[in-house]
């Protein structure tokens, strides 16, 4: 089972980016996926998360309204589309997935399988 992360690269404020997470491998479903993202010297942080379904989305407070995640099942992809971003976004992005269910979607230990990381730089 692997994630691969794609899509982030160099942007200015106030610019966008759209990063993709693929899912291979899989031979069953998975729960809700999430993306985090980790800056040098900071621990890896919650961003915004989906459930199975699409129906449901978390945000963390500081992205909302500029970032919207999103799924393709029948792809097996998650995306996140950026907007508006700031030099603060600057970081590492991962993708993740929870296969068992978890009940919480902002903490690092509830997901199972993690993507390589995606480098998204915002210049001011």
């Amino acid at each position: 089972v692997q994630l691969q992360a794609s899509g982030g690269g160099l942007v200015q404020a106030g610019g966008s980016l759209k990063l993709a997470c693929t899912a291979s491998g899989l031979t069953r479903r998975t729960y809700k996926s999430g993306w985090f993202r980790q800056a040098p010297g900071k621990e890896r942080e919650f961003v915004a998360a989906i459930t199975w379904s699409g129906g449901a989305t978390y945000y963390e407070d500081t992205v909302k309204g500029r970032f919207a995640i999103s799924r393709d099942n029948a792809k097996s992809t998650v995306y996140l589309q950026m907007d508006s971003l700031k030099p603060e976004d600057t970081a590492v992005y991962y993708c993740a997935a929870d296969l068992y269910g978890r009940s919480w979607y902002d903490r690092v230990h509830e997901y199972d399988i993690w993507g390589q990381g995606t480098q998204v730089t915002v210049s001011s």
